[in-house]
This record gives structure tokens, sequence and C-alpha cells, in this order.
């Protein structure tokens, strides 16, 4: 039986400030018990789905202290408000004691995240996500082109068997054929009941636009997220040991907003719907490490929208890198060079740069002798250069908007 919880109330006056964006070190969040709460940001690129006003029940502040990084957003109050604080150590213990409380959170990030993707999407790749079935067709057609024959043909499968009605059915049994004998090793399908499943290098765990009932702990090796759009390869994150992938499908029930590959040869644990009630009581540390993870990637997806605000594309190459630095909560007084998980191309691709832009855009970042290329890798000699350049191309940004602002006003 769980030891009783004890949560502290606090109250806040009308118009008080209760968290304030960019503050660091926040170590616990709050639910509402009553009145309502504003939220706001500096620089508001999207709206929020759920709106800006929240009441009883609704939480705030989950993002920075679960993740460990700064407030993304200030929180006001608008009347006077109770409201129930909770410490980022007594999480485990709160989804024990209110199993309800753990889901509604764990829904929201997941609704939240779908949300931000899709903006993030239209921003960086100039299209809409595309989360229907009929889009794994375009990711088989893409693996061809590549000449990833063993990729293609899961893709392929999976679109015949998901759109057995499709426009593109007769097209995909008859690339099939043609692209067999090429296909060193056509991945076989897992029994549903086997919750440890290998997989080689470059195999597909599962594509963007596949209906998903399982989310994914990696146990060993790595898996790399990709968006498959304008016949190009987008990566989205690299996930190791430990991290967990694939929830949104899960707990939403649609397709998958985005597709995983094996970046390495790697056993992941598959956990269903009915596995993942049961641990939400079972192993509370397991839902306090989801939730922590959803809220690192809320937290990155802004960072990312805010990204796509900078207008000089090597700006916004530095201002990506030092998110990577940020995201792994680098000590840059300690670490002096450091070694990223992709090179030029992948770089490029995050800040949605045209094939045509990442040849010239990558030498001139390559011109910075702190730069270099090791083993594909984009590698780092003096991670303070990164804050610098960053900082620098911010301020010419801000420089160039006021003067513009100057210009429309005479």
């Amino acid at each position: 039986m769980a030891a009783p919880l004890q949560l502290a109330f606090v109250n806040f006056a009308a118009t008080s400030y209760i968290i304030v964006e960019g503050k660091r070190n926040a170590d616990r969040f709050f639910i509402i018990r009553s009145g309502k709460v504003r939220l706001s940001k500096e620089v508001q690129i999207v709206a929020e789905e759920q709106g800006d006003t929240l009441g009883p029940g609704d939480f705030f502040g989950v993002v920075s202290t679960m993740s460990g990084h700064s407030h993304i957003e200030t929180a006001q109050a608008l009347t006077d408000v109770t409201l129930i604080s909770v410490q980022k150590d007594q999480f485990s213990q709160l989804i024990q004691n209110n199993a309800p409380v753990a889901m509604k959170i764990i829904l929201q990030f997941s609704k939240r995240m779908r949300y931000l993707d899709e903006a993030l999407t239209r921003l960086t790749l100039k299209n809409n996500a595309a989360e229907d079935p009929s889009h794994i067709f375009h990711v088989a057609e893409y693996y061809v082109k590549q000449n990833q024959f063993s990729q293609a043909f899961y893709a392929y499968q999976k679109y015949v068997k998901c759109c057995p009605r499709g426009d593109n059915v007769a097209g995909a049994v008859e690339r099939m054929k043609k692209i067999a004998p090429y296909v060193k090793d056509i991945q076989q399908p897992f029994n549903p009941s086997e919750n440890i499943r290998a997989f080689k290098k470059d195999q597909i765990v599962f594509c963007e636009g596949e209906p998903g009932d399982e989310l994914f702990i990696i146990q060993r090796g790595s898996v790399k997220i990709i968006k498959i759009t304008d016949n190009k390869e987008i990566l989205l994150a690299v996930l190791k040991q430990g991290d967990i992938f694939g929830e949104m499908a899960l707990l939403e029930s649609k397709p998958r907003a985005a597709g995983a590959v094996a970046y390495e040869d790697c056993q992941l644990m598959a956990v269903n719907k009915e596995n993942f009630q049961q641990m939400i009581k079972s192993q509370p540390q397991l839902i306090a490490r989801l939730t922590t993870l959803l809220s690192e990637r809320i937290w990155l997806i802004y960072r990312q929208l805010a990204n796509t605000q900078i207008n000089e594309p090597l700006g916004r190459m530095y201002d990506m890198l030092q998110i990577q630095i940020d995201k792994k909560k680098i000590d840059v007084a300690t670490v002096t060079n450091y070694s990223f998980d992709f090179g030029i191309k992948e770089l490029a691709n995050m800040v949605g740069l045209s094939q045509g832009d990442i040849t010239v855009i990558g030498r001139k970042l390559l011109e910075n002798k702190t730069f270099q290329i090791m083993n594909d890798k984009l590698f780092v000699r003096d991670v303070k250069e990164i804050a610098k350049q960053n900082a620098y191309y911010r301020k010419m940004q801000q420089l160039e908007k006021t003067r513009l602002g100057n210009k429309l006003i005479s």
C-alpha cells in the first residue's frame, strides 16, 4: 500500500506571477485547485491548442520541472488562486496514489507534442505532417530511390496491409516483385506476444503513417527518429538506451507521426496498451521517466520552433547546435570539446535548409576552424564557440528587426 502523499497548498492573489519564463532550477509544478491562471510566452510562435487560460484540474510547470530545463512560459494568476504544489521527487508517489492524474498529464503531453510537431513540420518543411497510412507508399518510394531495398520492401508491405484498397496497391505489389531479388533480409513481422525484439542496423521499427498500438523502451543500442518528406530524410532525434518512443500512437490510437529506424543493432522492449495500464500502478518510476522524456521533447520542440524565426541560415545552424548542447545539459565550464551524433547534412535538415543550400551553408560552418568532421560526425574543439556565434547572430537579428521597425515608423 502506497504511503500517504503530503502535498502543499499555495495561494496567489490575482495578477501575481507564479512562474516566470527563463527562470532556471524549477523544482515543482502546480495543479490548479481553484481560480484561473493565464500562460504566456515572450515569443508566441504558434497558438496553444488548449488555449492560454487554465482552470481547476489543469496543471502547469511540468515541462520545466520534469525536464530540468528553464521555464518555457510565464504563469500569472487571473483571479485569486489556490494551487497544489508537487515537487519533482514526489511525482512517482503521486502516480501511485492517483493514476488518473498521471494519465491526464501524459495524454495532454502527447496531444501537445503532436500539435507542436505538426506546427514545426509546417514551418520547417513548408508542408503538413503526414499521418495518413497512404503516406507509407511515399516512404517506400523514397527508399527505392536511395537503393535501400530492404527498407522499401518493408514499407511497401506495410502500405498494402494498411491500405488494401489504396490507389497505389497495384504499383506497390509490382515494385515488391522487382526489388525482391535485391532484398538481402526481409523483415519478418514480430508476434505481438514478443515483448523483447531485436533489430539490426538500418532495419525499420515502424514507418510514419503506420498504425501503432505499442511504445518501445530501448534496452540496448540506439534508434533514430525521422520524417520522410519531399524526397529527403529529416533526422529528428537519436535515442539511446533507456529512452522511450512511439508513445503518441499508443496513447491516442493515431498513425505514427514519425518513423523509427535502428541506428545500430538494438534490442527493444515493446509495451502494449494493456501492459501500459498495469505499469502505471506497478512501475511508477517508468511512468515518471516517460513524463520526463515527454517534457524534454516539448522543451526541445519549443526551442526548435524559436529556431525557425532566425532568418540567417548559418545562424539557425549555430542555434540548433546550442539547442543540442542545452538538451544534453553539457556544462561548458568543464567540457571543452564535443562530438555530436550527426553530421553537416543532418544538421542542415534539422533547420529546414533546401538541398541546394546544404553544401554552401555547410562549407561556411566549416570555415570556422573550431569545427571539423570526424567519422562523418560534427566535432567542435571549443563548445563555448557555439554560444559565442549564436549570440552574435541573435544580436544581428535583433538589430535588423529594430531597423525594420524604425523604417516602418518613419
